[in-house]
């Protein structure tokens, strides 16, 4: 069997794939019965797709890869939210194509996908990733809330989009070492109304999607922006994108602070308290997330390093591979280890410095992390 590109003259917008598509690495890029939503859509199929040549995959193809649909994500976020600014109703179906690669990505290994908000960083621009960890995130606690799909589809889309209000300099923000001038702050607390009427701007009518962009800054007591809502108006999913924004951003770099531990980020979230964050879905995201976050380093009682893979019995029992001995010696094969035991307890989290690992991730989670 040999393998080809495929040609825009078998893809039709708003039928489905009837092939898994495959990239040029023999990666899965897209699922068979996909729905081709959009030209550019297409477009991204011609230019790195490949089938066999008789609408098969290749038998060395590799499975599908959780961490390669969020690099997927990120790049389809980047043009969706391109034109999104420019007013440009072709946006929508990107959007709704970036909103089922999380959805997928999730639902394929949900581990990858969390671990990816820690150690895929430089996968892409802060102002672009973000909203892709956010809604990871978010997407996580409306499961766990029983959220219907359609409710968790739109809270998926508001945090893919909750900053689109400030995208001409969301990443110069990022950047800057210095305070901000009155003005840049004026912008910035601006942002989720300007972010609203760009997407009722290009057509969209869901008003939990809307709600949610508007309000995913405001507080408990009144004290947030840009209306100073009050703990009774801000909706359910607000208060979740919310908390989701909040977390991703504290985990992350920026030129004027280092990343927070993610233990310590959602220790801080938590004692805010009342005035500001709903404690009972903070609770929520605590207990989602664990006290310890997949994707985060660790140090075991016993001396060794190793890397958080998934949640284990409790908050504070996961499970973690070890790559490091008590001598800092790498080992040769990762050692998984179940905290639950005295000896491999944690004892505490490292900054990636601190921990001075070098790692693929589909070294500690097999092909689901493929790049």
């Amino acid at each position: 069997m040999t393998i080809r590109r495929i040609s825009a003259d078998e893809l039709t917008i708003g039928l489905t794939l009837p092939w898994d598509v495959y990239g040029e690495g023999g990666g899965l890029l897209v699922k068979k019965g996909h729905l081709i939503a959009s030209a550019h859509l297409i477009e991204m199929l011609v230019e790195r797709g490949f089938i066999g040549d008789d609408g098969v995959a290749a038998v060395h193809a590799q499975p599908p890869s959780a961490l390669r649909m969020l690099n997927l994500a990120h790049a389809g976020l980047r043009a969706a939210l391109a034109q999104l600014a420019l007013g440009q109703a072709d946006c929508l179906p990107k959007l709704d194509e970036v909103a089922k690669l999380v959805e997928d990505a999730m639902d394929l290994d949900q581990d990858v996908a969390l671990a990816c908000i820690l150690l895929n960083q430089a996968g892409g621009d802060y102002a672009i990733r973000h909203g892709v960890d956010s809604a990871s995130v978010a997407l996580l606690m409306a499961r766990a809330l029983k959220r219907t799909p359609a409710q968790a589809r739109s809270l998926v889309l508001a945090a893919l989009t909750m900053n689109v209000g400030m995208l001409r300099d969301h990443q110069r923000f990022h950047d800057t070492g210095a305070a901000l001038p009155a003005a840049d702050l004026a912008y910035i607390r601006a942002h989720p109304q300007a972010g609203v009427a760009l997407l009722r701007a290009v057509g969209v009518a869901d008003e939990p999607w809307l709600a949610c962009v508007l309000q995913h800054h405001e507080n408990e007591d009144g004290s947030g922006y840009p209306l100073a809502t009050v703990a009774a108006g801000i909706g359910i999913d607000a208060h979740i994108l919310m908390l989701a924004d909040r977390y991703c951003a504290r985990v992350s770099a920026r030129a004027y602070r280092k990343a927070m531990l993610p233990n310590a980020a959602l220790r801080d979230i938590l004692l805010q308290g009342k005035e500001t964050v709903d404690a009972q879905l903070a609770s929520v995201l605590l207990h989602q997330l664990g006290i310890y976050p997949t994707g985060a380093f660790v140090k075991l009682l016993d001396g060794e390093i190793g890397v958080v893979t998934r949640q284990g019995a409790s908050a504070t029992t996961p499970h973690v591979l070890s790559l490091l001995n008590a001598w800092g010696t790498r080992l040769d094969v990762p050692l998984r280890r179940d905290t639950k035991t005295e000896r491999h307890a944690i004892r505490e989290v490292l900054s990636a410095q601190q921990a001075g690992l070098t790692f693929r991730l589909e070294q500690l989670w097999g092909c689901g992390a493929s790049l």
